[in-house]
């Protein structure tokens, strides 16, 4: 029986410049071995990391591994004697571990990095979700939480576990801090304002979109946000912050620039600027007013299995809902998923966009035929 996968195709061209095509491919169907598990994929989702591969941005890319890194699907069959979790794991619903390598490690990836990498037209590692079958290890998969949707579940791998890491083991939230998201829209912004919100935080946006600052009040629980256009909009972030803790506790950035001279005076005393990016711009400004004022800025990329494993086990325990904000059906459809890809270039989306695979996706309607989800996160926990 054959399988179907989804690759770039190789063309001439700089990096920068060109962009590489989609190409749909026939394979045998993967069969599992000793503690492996099979699983049937009904969605997939993109990340930027997808475009950069397009683009021939992004180090270390493959024109024959399968595409993306965020999966859900469903394990179908166990290879060999298996370990005894692995029976707990047939026919169920599980989402994939999107990057192999780091296990427990919270500094960084185990060996220097040496193994480390994210799934999905990766040299390293022959994986990706952009196809109808995987074999994975039975322990880079994790049981889905029963309230998601396959897209649902396709939204969170990637993001979550980097807006996770993020929020909690670099900017170490908790209740009651106020924490300024950049960004909101993009896939990381918005899982780390769901959890911070979750957390009881009081969670500040900033967005090029005043309508995308509305859409995060209303979905997630956020209690308001600034255009980053405007000249001012520091001072006016200065403003809504609460009368009883007018200061900001952490930041989860993606954007780099000026977000160090623009925070700082905002910042606690020993505050936290998190960065996971920095679309701005490949550099930042560091200023002695952040020294005076013991600001840390700490870098953070995607995260550990462990790190996977307790954002999912938390997203679960609320009820945390990703964002979908676009969905087209079928592998095969690739006019529908180059139409993703432009979705992101121009920065359309409001959370993520997905692929439903198979017969067993869904494709719940949302704005433009889209599927769309959020929380509100009503319970406030402590972590």
């Amino acid at each position: 029986m054959s399988s179907h996968t989804l690759t770039v195709k190789k063309i001439d061209g700089k990096p920068g410049q060109v962009y590489y095509p989609l190409q749909l491919n026939s394979v045998p169907k993967p069969t599992p071995g000793p503690n492996q598990v099979l699983v049937k994929l009904s969605a997939a989702a993109l990340n930027h990391r997808d475009l950069f591969i397009r683009q021939h941005l992004y180090p270390g890319i493959s024109f024959s591994h399968p595409l993306l890194a965020d999966g859900y699907g469903t394990v179908i069959a166990l290879g060999g004697p298996g370990a005894e979790s692995s029976d707990a794991l047939l026919n169920k619903p599980v989402i994939l571990t999107p990057s192999w390598g780091w296990e427990e490690d919270p500094v960084g990836p185990e060996q220097n990095g040496a193994k480390f990498a994210v799934l999905g037209g990766a040299a390293m590692y022959d994986h990706g979700t952009a196809q109808e079958y995987v074999v994975v290890p039975e322990d880079e998969v994790v049981l889905a939480p029963a309230h998601l949707t396959p897209a649902e579940g396709a939204a969170l791998p990637l993001v979550g576990l980097t807006g996770w890491r993020a929020l909690v083991t670099k900017a170490n939230a908790r209740r009651g801090d106020n924490v300024l998201v950049t960004g909101i829209g993009g896939g990381v912004a918005l899982q780390a304002a769901q959890f911070a919100a979750a957390m009881g935080c009081n969670v500040f946006v900033t967005s090029r979109d005043k309508a995308k600052i509305e859409k995060a009040v209303k979905l997630l629980g956020v209690k308001g946000g600034v255009v980053y256009k405007d000249a001012d909009w520091d001072k006016q972030l200065k403003g809504l912050l609460p009368a009883d803790r007018p200061w900001l506790d952490a930041v989860v950035d993606g954007a780099g620039g000026d977000v160090v001279g623009r925070t700082v005076k905002l910042l606690k005393v020993g505050g936290v600027i998190a960065c996971y990016g920095m679309t701005v711009g490949p550099k930042m400004d560091w200023t002695m007013q952040a020294v005076l004022k013991n600001v840390e800025l700490k870098g953070t990329s995607m995260g550990s299995k462990k790190e996977f494993r307790e954002m999912v086990d938390f997203v679960g325990k609320h009820k945390i809902r990703p964002v979908v904000s676009k969905v087209v059906r079928g592998l095969d459809n690739l006019e529908g998923i180059d139409g993703l890809f432009e979705e992101m270039k121009a920065g359309r989306q409001f959370g993520k966009l997905v692929i439903l695979i198979g017969d067993d996706g869904e494709g719940e309607g949302g704005d433009d035929g889209s599927a769309a989800s959020g929380n509100s996160a009503a319970s406030s926990p402590k972590l």
